[in-house]
Order: structure tokens, then C-alpha cells, then sequence
């Protein structure tokens, strides 16, 4: 359980520095809005309930596509089609985003707990001094 706790922690603390870098900031804002966008759209048009639109419209940019909501409308289908081909994109550049910090994170503090035990190696009393 503690390994799935710290792997959410880091998460978040990547997400959170990640929010300096304004690239970070516009992936962010650009995928909410297509999710507020898919989500309103399936709503009105397709009758899906609030949380079951939001559902589809991360599943379906997700490409995970579990095929329990579709959409029935022909317009439906066009606009899921174009939804894809803009939201995909987006939506995988903003995890590659956050797949970067993570790894600069988990190297800077890597690098940091590797230097903190250098220095403290480096300032033990050599066994030859009087």
C-alpha cells in the first residue's frame, strides 16, 4: 500500500511544480476546457448524465473506449470524431508533460540525496588523523 501512496505523492508534487512552467499551465487549461467542452456537448446533444459525460469524454481521449455510453446522434459521431483527432493530441502532450517533471523531479531529489551522503562521507574524521 505504501508504494501506490508514494507514487501519489510524487504525483502531485510534480503536478504541483509542474504549475511554474507556463507551457504546464496552457496544456492544463487547454485539456479542462476540452473536457468541459466534450462534456457539455454529450450532455446536451447525446442526454448523458452529467458525471457519465465527463466519463465518456475521458475514455474516449484516453482511447480507452470501454464502449458502454456511445454516442446515437449523427452529429454525435462527427463531433466525437473531431474531438478525438483535436482532444488526443493535446491530452498526451500534456502527460508528456507531466511525465518530464516527474523525471526531473525524481532526479534533482535523487541527486540532492546523493550529494547530502558525499558531504557527509566527505566530512568523517579520516582514521589517520591524530
Amino acid at each position: 500500500m505504501f508504494p501506490l501512496l508514494y507514487t501519489f505523492y510524487r504525483f502531485g508534487r510534480s503536478v504541483w511544480s509542474a504549475f511554474k512552467d507556463p507551457e504546464f499551465k496552457a496544456l492544463f487549461y487547454l485539456v479542462a476546457v476540452i473536457l468541459a467542452t466534450g462534456t457539455l456537448f454529450y450532455h446536451g446533444v447525446e442526454g448523458f448524465r452529467w458525471l457519465d459525460a465527463l466519463y465518456f469524454s475521458v475514455t474516449t481521449l484516453t482511447t480507452v473506449g470501454y464502449g458502454d455510453f456511445v454516442p446515437h446522434t449523427d452529429i454525435g459521431k462527427i463531433f466525437t470524431i473531431v474531438y478525438i483527432l483535436v482532444g488526443i493530441g493535446t491530452l498526451f502532450g500534456f502527460i508528456e508533460v507531466i511525465a518530464e517533471h516527474a523525471r526531473r523531479d525524481h532526479h534533482s531529489s535523487a541527486g540532492s540525496f546523493f550529494s547530502r551522503r558525499k558531504k557527509k562521507k566527505s566530512r568523517a574524521p579520516e582514521e589517520n588523523e591524530p
